[in-house]
């Protein structure tokens, strides 16, 4: 399939494209506003997001308010469309997936949190769900290749979290509190606050959400604490932070068809439990020496799971330390000007797997990179960088382990058209090895080979007084992708083995529109057009499964009358195939929420409701069955949430 036969067609097409064509064209009612410039720190350190030649799309802290998300994962779905899989162990956590590569996503997409690499070297998963959501000001997300600034398993993107004292920004002394109630037996309180005085500040977050959820063994309780203190005068910025989460949950298990179909809400698995515990402590500096900006990050992150599956335990214990230094410098030579980032990052990761058939696994990587961007006397800019990085890993349990040098590249350029209009293009080299799940669960006598990728985007962004335009139409042909397949020889006689698939390719559309129609109503449109299928092998011309092919977010922001906000949003998601021979089909299904919140004085009561016509849907299943998608994970119906907020 090429890219002028993808179809953008959807079930809610009539009203999503009067929302769209609102979007994307200014408003006679739009009264001269202007929207800000839009500033990023996705590329480490900051810049102004017009010139960049590759997409960053930006969730401001007010966004996540006005969406009512609780979690940064709930936020992302609902404010950028971006397809989301609930997470097997609850707690309000969902995988996200930024360019189609289904069930391996997390593996492919970085997440990082103020300077710190957040992901896993397993198939644990990122557990964004245990960041305070009133500590974060700025959500970051490039879609794409970032494998030169982040490394392995950057191919489908980075998701960048920038908490309120990590935006290392004066701040007055200042509080909130919420509490909020609902459905489901929700009940969720948070607090967050910031002192500030003589260059000092001390930030500090704190959230605890239980509820009974949708199904029966399904309850939760989770808390999340993080505290930052820092100092700063006009060259210089140093401090400390230390983070903590916890998550018990009941695992309701996945269901069949039938089971779906006579009662969503039943469980499969009644003794099924589990319990995480994240800790986090690191130490940060950035200082500005004439052209020269420097920083630096250390940290430590410690996890630790238990669970009962099955009657089955498995416990194990994470450490992970991570190390960062990089620096910019910035002058002018002649007719253009030129920007030199220069870096190094660290990572040592070890998982003990507890019981009598323990293991002990270990990650470690070294990599530097560079990074230089020339912008000429008419405002087009050139961009090359280069990284390498020498991986080992092994496990206990595997018979050989994997270690590699690996090298990513990239060449972006942009050119503005106009003072309004920007287009750029990019292209470029990403990589990954196997994790030290997939290289111990093998077919016999395999030996997992690296993978890499070969990737090519080309994008137009558009600001114009009340309204920001931006496109990009990408290209991803991977080569010796990692992955379970079912179907494949497993090591103990079973079927089921990660393997390196046939090469794969992930192409599409994707659509990123801000517009103020008035001075009280704003709209904003996400829409993707996607594939990804095998180029060759037994699976050829097939889709690659649990990705869909087309998603959809629209959101409306709107104050009527002073002090009153109503905040609410459509999201659509294609159907999309949880086997290899797309024999299953998961069904799409089509979402709206709505939030209305009155403000009086230091007090903000709100009411919210999420899934606003009890729509009944799945987003995570991995089975089929003669034709019948089975192995099914229920979403909730509509949910009720009333909260009060106080500010000081």
């Amino acid at each position: 399939m090429t890219f002028s036969r993808i179809s953008t067609r959807t079930p809610l097409r009539s009203s999503a494209l009067s929302l769209a064509f609102a979007a994307a064209f200014p408003s006679a009612f739009a009264q001269g506003l202007v929207l800000p410039e839009t500033v990023v720190t996705a590329t480490r350190f900051t810049d102004d997001a017009q010139s960049l030649p590759l997409g960053v799309t930006v969730v401001t802290a007010a966004e996540i308010r006005a969406s009512g998300a609780s979690t940064i994962n709930e936020a992302l779905i609902r404010i950028l469309g971006i397809a989301g899989r609930q997470d097997f162990y609850g707690g309000g956590e969902y995988g996200l997936d930024l360019r189609g590569f289904g069930g391996t996503a997390d593996n492919n997409q970085v997440v990082m949190v103020d300077g710190m690499r957040f992901s896993e070297g397993d198939l644990g998963g990122s557990r964004l769900a245990g960041i305070p959501i009133e500590s974060v000001e700025r959500i970051e997300v490039i879609r794409g290749n970032a494998g030169v600034l982040y490394g392995e398993g950057a191919t489908g993107g980075v998701i960048v979290v920038t908490t309120k004292a990590g935006a290392g920004q004066q701040r007055g002394n200042s509080a909130s509190v919420y509490a909020g109630a609902g459905s489901f037996g929700a009940r969720d309180v948070r607090a967050g606050g910031t002192a500030s005085g003589g260059g000092f500040s001390l930030d500090a977050a704190a959230q605890k959400r239980r509820a009974d959820n949708h199904r029966d063994n399904f309850k939760s309780d989770s808390d999340a604490v993080s505290v930052t203190g820092q100092w700063s005068n006009d060259w210089l910025r140093a401090g400390a932070r230390v983070a903590r989460d916890s998550l018990d949950t009941q695992l309701p298990g996945a269901l069949t068809a039938a089971q779906y179909e006579a009662d969503p809400r039943q469980s499969t698995r009644a003794g099924d439990e589990a319990s995480i515990r994240n800790e986090r402590a690191s130490l940060f500096a950035e200082a500005h020496v004439g052209d020269w900006r420097i920083a630096a990050d250390a940290g430590q992150r410690k996890k630790e799971l238990r669970s009962m599956n099955g009657g089955f335990g498995y416990d194990y214990d994470v450490d992970a330390k991570n190390y960062a230094l990089r620096a910019r410098h910035e002058g002018k030579f002649g007719g253009f000007a030129n920007q030199f980032v220069v870096g190094a990052d660290r990572l040592d990761w070890t998982r003990d797997v507890l019981g009598a058939f323990g293991s002990t696994a270990r990650q470690s990587s070294r990599a530097v990179y560079l990074k230089d961007d020339v912008t000429l006397a008419g405002g087009t800019r050139v961009s090359a960088g280069y990284r390498t990085e020498r991986i080992a890993k092994d496990n206990t349990t595997a018979t050989a382990g994997t270690a590699d040098r690996m090298h990513a590249w990239e060449l972006g350029v942009s050119h503005p058209f106009t003072v309004q209009a920007t287009g750029y293009a990019r292209i470029g080299r990403s990589y990954r090895l196997a994790n030290v799940d997939e290289f111990g669960y093998t077919s016999p006598g395999v030996i997992l080979q690296p993978q890499t990728s070969r990737d090519a985007e080309i994008g137009a962004r558009w600001t114009a007084g009340a309204t920001k335009f931006e496109a990009r139409l990408y290209r991803t042909l991977v080569d010796n992708e990692i992955g379970f397949d079912p179907n494949a020889a497993g090591p103990f006689g079973f079927a089921g083995a990660n393997t390196n698939f046939d090469p794969t390719r992930r192409q599409g559309v994707e659509l990123d529109v801000r517009h103020a129609i008035t001075s009280t109503l704003g709209v904003r449109v996400n829409a993707a057009v996607r594939e990804a299928t095998f180029r060759s092998g037994p699976y050829a011309g097939k889709d690659v499964p649990l990705v869909a092919r087309k998603t959809l977010a629209v959101r409306a922001d709107w104050s009527p009358a002073a002090q009153h906000h109503v905040s609410g949003g459509v999201n659509w998601v294609s159907s999309q195939h949880p086997d290899f021979n797309n024999a299953c089909t998961m069904p799409a299904y089509t979402t709206a929420d709505v939030r209305y919140a009155y403000q009086w004085q230091q007090v903000e009561l709100s009411l919210g409701v999420a899934n606003l016509f009890d729509r009944k849907y799945y987003s995570q299943a991995f089975g089929c069955a003669a034709g019948t998608t089975t192995s099914i994970y229920p979403e909730a119906g509509r949910a009720v949430t009333a909260a009060v907020r106080v500010s000081f």
